[in-house]
């Protein structure tokens, strides 16, 4: 009888060499990612060390970062060799930042907001999301560019625009116009806010929620709202975060739509594209609703989602092109001015009417 010699014997080198082949194109692959990682983490470490300049710590670091992206893309030039981890930057830690940013809400801050408050933001993102997409068809500006304008002032400003457009998948250049409409008037709001408390008669938790309802950026309506004490400080901190938590319900219902929607041949699209990164953001809020995160922690936790989003946004500088952005002309622009004015005036009649 003869005996009977396992294929797998004869196999074993070819399978060996294969794996060996595998693992070096891996180790390639991920030493191909340490340039570019190493220049959006050394932007953002900038942008930290700048705020330290008189004045310009009233802008966040993630302002900052895609300013000095977009300054070293168009003066210097991105690497090729960077060209890997600047998008790894860009889409795997800003979808890491993105769910980290469930840590700074609890269930308990929203209840605190109470349901007049939440009516009133939730109100004011909704409208203002639709009549920013409305009037951007009306002056014929690009569908996807209004999309992230609206994402931007209805939520949240900056973090809402890179993480809409996960769903929304606008160029580059687009996504660096929003950012910049976002943040020119929301600075404007942020040194604007300040003087009106008295004028318009606002208590300073009708000011702080008004302030929370409408300021673009966290860091902005922090700036503002503390100006007019630290009641108003807490409240409009707090109504922001709660506006911060109706990102996920916004860019999912985003990714829906979009997948509902049919291509120019009639065509829906073959994959949807669901942002599962935004349930990783729900989850944690979720966590830090049932447990106690030690304030330490807590602080070091949100400097580092502060960072990483920095290092997502400036790889969104460094690939914008300055050039791009010239040739979309003022439309957007007074999109997003006609934007600023309607959430400034609409939570403001709102407020005024719960008061």
């Amino acid at each position: 009888m003869h005996a009977i010699v396992p294929q797998e014997t004869h196999q074993t080198p070819l399978t060996s060499q294969a794996a060996g082949h595998n693992s070096a194109a891996r180790k390639a692959s991920v030493w191909g990612l340490v340039p570019g990682i190493f220049l959006t983490a050394s932007i953002a470490a900038a942008s930290f060390a700048l705020r330290q300049v008189p004045g310009v710590a009233t802008f966040s670091p993630m302002i900052l970062a895609i300013v000095m992206g977009i300054a070293f893309h168009n003066l210097i030039g991105t690497p090729v060799r960077a060209k890997a981890g600047v998008m790894f930057s860009l889409r795997k830690i800003l979808r890491l930042a993105i769910i980290l940013l469930g840590l700074q809400l609890t269930a308990a801050q929203v209840i605190e907001v109470g349901a007049t408050g939440i009516a009133v933001i939730a109100l004011t993102l909704v409208s203002t999301f639709v009549f920013t997409k409305w009037l951007g068809h009306m002056l014929g500006v690009d569908r996807k560019l209004a999309e992230l304008i609206a994402a931007g002032t209805s939520i949240c400003g900056a973090s809402a625009v890179i993480a809409t457009n996960t769903v929304t998948r606008a160029h580059d250049e687009d996504v660096a116009y929003a950012v910049a409409c976002v943040t020119v008037f929301g600075s404007i709001a942020m040194f604007v806010y300040p003087l009106l408390p008295g004028l318009l008669h606002l208590t300073p938790h009708a000011f702080g929620l008004w302030a929370g309802a409408s300021i673009h950026e966290i860091a902005q309506v922090v700036a503002a709202a503390y100006q007019d004490g630290q009641q108003a400080g807490d409240f409009g901190t707090i109504a922001k975060l709660s506006r911060v938590a109706m990102l996920a319900p916004v860019v999912i219902a985003l990714g829906l739509m979009a997948s509902a929607r049919k291509d120019s041949h009639g065509h829906a699209p073959a994959k949807a594209p669901m942002p599962w990164f935004v349930l990783g953001f729900v989850a944690l809020v979720g966590l830090n609703s049932v447990i106690t995160v030690p304030a330490g922690l807590q602080s070091g936790l949100v400097l580092l989602t502060t960072f990483l989003l920095s290092m997502a946004l400036a790889a969104m500088g460094l690939e914008t092109d300055i050039r791009k952005l010239k040739a979309k002309g003022l439309r957007p622009l007074i999109l997003g001015s006609a934007a600023f004015a309607f959430i400034a005036c609409f939570s403001l009649m709102l407020v005024e009417m719960t008061q």
